[in-house]
């Protein structure tokens, strides 16, 4: 069985993650999207919260495509963290060039850390390179309406927890 792993503190999920799950899900026979707690970012969404987003944008899609998909939180190591889901590849969607350097020296150190899991990168749809869960919430917290970048349950609750 090939498992890949989809990390990402998806705070919140918007349609570019879920652009990349998609296309994820023909590479692999499960799909692990593991959610990062990483409180150094300070989410605007708890850890239950991402996870609960996450599991109901992904069940009809796990039923459309056949593909095993869990959402799994972790706190270390990404290495570990796919090691631990038994995940031989770890996903990666780039954005724009800039993603590419991180990403670049991220691949070094976990093939450092273990050669034996593999990173797969996808480019995202070009509709959906410029969304980032950052600008979606910066957008959202000046009033303006991120029905685009996000599915609809994810949006009400932005409005909800911002209080536009």
């Amino acid at each position: 069985m090939r498992v890949g792993l989809y990390p990402g503190t998806f705070d919140p999920i918007t349609f570019g993650h879920t652009d990349i799950i998609r296309r994820a899900t023909v590479l692999v026979d499960k799909l692990v999207i593991g959610v990062a707690i990483n409180r150094d970012k300070g989410p605007l969404f708890s850890l239950e919260e991402r996870v609960g987003m996450i599991e109901a944008e992904c069940g009809e899609l796990a039923r459309q495509t056949g593909c095993e998909i869990v959402v799994h939180p972790f706190e270390n190591l990404l290495i570990d963290c796919a090691n631990d889901v038994g995940a031989q590849i770890i996903i990666r969607g780039l954005r724009a060039v800039a993603d590419f350097e991180y990403e670049f020296q991220m691949v070094g150190m976990n093939r450092a850390l273990d050669d034996k899991v593999e990173t797969v990168f996808l480019m995202a749809d070009a509709k959906r390179q410029a969304i980032a869960s950052k600008l979606v919430k910066e957008i959202a917290r000046l009033g303006g309406d991120v029905s685009k970048f996000v599915p609809a349950a994810v949006h009400q609750a932005l409005k909800e927890r911002l209080g536009v």
